[in-house]
């Protein structure tokens, strides 16, 4: 197991926001995060479609993680999402990817897809490195 994972998985286990909104943790490498959400009723909105704070979290918590990959830790500064469409049930994965990394800032895009691939929604989080000494 790679030391990204091992970060990865002890940042996503500390989250008890995810544990309880049943996100998990697929993937970790440098700069890069997969999580999964099995869609069920908690994941819904009332037209029982994937609640846009559902989809929300998972590109916070995957960009977030994929920030913390360098060892260092983050609270998110800034974000945007564009919500492109939805699904009903099966499982959705979103991908955190760093764009940029700096001394005290850090800049992560985060790609939310269905099964098939298919892009659900789209965000850029900013996240402010609260120690700046990778550890």
């Amino acid at each position: 197991m790679t030391e990204e994972m091992k970060r990865a998985m002890a940042v996503q286990s500390g989250n008890a926001f995810a544990v309880y909104n049943h996100i998990d943790l697929e993937h970790a490498e440098k700069d890069k995060v997969i999580i999964r959400l099995d869609i069920n009723d908690n994941s819904k909105n009332p037209l029982g479609i994937v609640h846009g704070g559902a989809m929300y979290t998972m590109a916070d918590c995957a960009t977030g993680i994929a920030a913390h990959t360098d060892g260092r830790r983050y609270v998110t500064q800034t974000s945007t999402m564009h919500y492109l469409r939805n699904r009903k049930e099966g499982v959705i994965r979103a991908v955190g990817q760093v764009i940029h990394r700096g001394r005290t800032t850090c800049i992560v895009k985060a790609e939310i897809t269905d099964e098939e691939g298919k892009l659900l929604a789209m965000g850029e989080f900013s996240f402010f490195c609260v120690d700046r000494e990778e550890k």
